[in-house]
Formats: C-alpha cells, structure tokens, sequence
C-alpha cells in the first residue's frame, strides 16, 4: 500500500490529488492495472469530477452546506456533524482503471479530496492491482 499525505488549508475544500496519485503510478512502473483509492477519515472523502471549471466544485461545496448546514440540531457534540454526513454522502473510495501506465479518467475528470473538517493533515491509501 502506498500514502500520500494533503495539509488542507480550508474546513470545506476540494484537493485535486490526481497529479499526486499520477507521481506515485509512474514510480510504481505500472503499465496496465487498477488503482483503489481509499480515504481513511470519517469527515474527508474522495469523488471524481470536473477539474477543468474550478465553479463546479465550488457549486458541489456550497449546495453541500445548504443541504447540510455545520450548525444544526446534530445530537453529536463534537461540532463536525455536518461533515460526518457530508463524507457519508460523497463516499471513502474509488477505483480507476490503468492502461498504458495512465490513469483512466474523462477529458475533464480529475480526483478530488473532499475535506469537511479541515484544515487538517489527510491521508490517502493507494493499492495497485497489475494485470
């Protein structure tokens, strides 16, 4: 398994880690393959989208917070609720194809860190399977 380490810098943000992921794939020298992705926090996920146009992930985080506002009538007293929810929702893992030592996304897909309870120093599992 391999990590990578991302400081956020904000409570909620977007972190594009696909060039972090890209850097650990050609160190691995792998041509063809699968790579799992895998957020080991309860108030950080991960999700793919559009890296092209930074308003769309600003559109996710803001409807994000008007779904699930951070102070509301949460029975949890820590004051991060509302990012349990939030990475609940996005989700803790993806997994992406390998084919010719690339990562398999869409034209303007990129892989993002979603952090709801930052800043904080973040972990990301990585796991090749080669074919």
């Amino acid at each position: 398994m391999e990590k990578i380490m991302i400081q956020t810098r904000k409570r909620t943000e977007f972190v594009d880690i696909t060039g972090e992921i890209e850097k650990v794939l050609r160190s691995k020298n792998i041509k063809n393959g699968i790579c799992y992705i895998f957020i080991p926090h309860t108030t950080c996920g991960v999700t793919i989208n559009e890296n092209a146009d930074p308003s769309v992930k600003n559109d996710i985080i803001e409807k994000l917070e008007q779904l699930i506002p951070e102070n509301d009538r949460y029975s949890h007293t820590e004051g991060n609720s509302d990012a349990h929810i939030k990475s609940s929702i996005v989700g803790h893992s993806l997994t992406v194809f390998i084919e010719n030592g690339y990562l398999q996304l869409g034209t303007w897909q990129g892989i993002y860190l979603c952090e709801f309870d930052g800043p904080r120093l973040r972990n990301v599992w990585l796991k090749f399977l080669t074919l």
